[in-house]
């Protein structure tokens, strides 16, 4: 299986994504969702499951549910009859019928209207569906895909999103770890984008200085893989070096890594750490609960930095000193 672009790397965790993908790839599972946030590649994710696939002859069918409006998405995923509806002049086939013996790739499936969960269940259960106006049901072979950068689970708790569906989308999971995560990945996607931007754009920018290494490694990537790429286009867009240098990066990016601000993902922690410790802050009180989570949240972000100060500072969304001085506070060591 070849790999490109977000899954460049040699971190473990992006190493374990890789073999979970060729698995699953090669594999009958007819429901596969995708986790990870904006940027990450949900979307190639999706396709390589697809490409290397033995439905890779047959059609792969992209619905962004975010971008189709809820009164549409029914005739566009399961078609309509001539005259089910004013406007129907003629009848049309739906992009479900049109994945059969394929695959389809429902991005974002948060976001689908909750009748249209019902309905995209039924047909997860049955392989059969019912055009718009029509009385006769259809069989179709699809491998169904979806991905979304929330947690499901905590889409259910807050009632946005079925819990059967989600029971019978969780058949297989694929997470893709955020780019923050991934150690010193960030310098070979950047070596693999810059190979690629060299050649569309007929420059010749040979690497990058290593105060913007030391800044790739300490910015936080809210949008991930995605925005490392942006970046990087925008430089070689804009200036006339053959390297990458510090004063290339936006402003913006310099503050947030000079003040060592970060942004608390909830992605990060178990999307169950409440319902987990609900007992405990019952038990302990709300005070000594609080203590005991914030200890849980330092130790597990040190735990990822692999005890770095300043990564797990940024990992928490706080500054150097704010976190040595809940080290000191709360008696946690390194």
């Amino acid at each position: 299986m070849v790999y490109q672009g977000f899954l460049v790397g040699e971190h473990e965790s992006i190493v374990e994504t890789r073999r979970l993908i060729s698995r699953v790839a090669k594999s009958k599972a007819s429901t596969v969702v995708i986790y990870g946030e904006t940027g990450t590649g949900k979307g190639m994710v999706a396709h390589l499951l697809h490409e290397h696939s033995t439905r890779s002859d047959k059609e792969f069918i992209d619905v962004n549910c975010a971008a189709i409006p809820a009164n549409l998405m029914e005739s566009e995923l399961f078609g309509h009859e001539k005259g089910a509806f004013t406007g129907a002049l003629s009848k049309k086939t739906g992009l479900v019928e049109a994945a059969n013996g394929g695959s389809i790739f429902f991005d974002e499936i948060r976001e689908l209207d909750p009748v249209l969960q019902a309905k995209l269940l039924s047909l997860l259960d049955t392989q059969e569906f019912r055009s718009v106006g029509s009385v006769k049901s259809k069989k179709v072979d699809v491998r169904f895909i979806a991905a979304t950068n929330k947690i499901l689970s905590g889409e259910v708790r807050a009632g946005k999103f079925r819990d059967d569906l989600y029971y019978r989308l969780q058949v297989v999971a694929i997470n893709i770890p955020p780019l923050r995560d991934r150690g010193d990945d960030v310098l070979l996607l950047c070596e693999y984008f810059m190979r690629r931007l060299n050649t569309r754009y007929e420059r010749n920018i040979r690497g990058v200085e290593s105060a913007v290494e030391d800044i790739f490694r300490s910015y936080h990537w809210p949008g991930n893989v995605r925005e490392l790429e942006n970046l990087l286009e925008r430089i070689f867009i804009l200036e006339s070096e053959n390297h990458v240098l510090a004063r290339h990066i936006p402003p913006r990016i310099m503050r947030e890594v000079e003040e060592g601000v970060g942004t608390m993902y909830p992605e990060d922690l178990s999307d169950d750490i409440f319902q987990k410790n609900s007992g405990a802050i019952e038990k302990l009180g709300f005070y000594d609960a609080t203590s005991s989570f914030q200890k849980q949240l330092i130790k597990k972000a040190l735990f990822s930095s692999n005890g770095g100060i300043t990564r797990a500072a940024k990992i928490l969304g706080m500054s150097r000193h704010a976190l040595r001085h809940q080290l000191n506070k709360l008696s946690i060591s390194k």
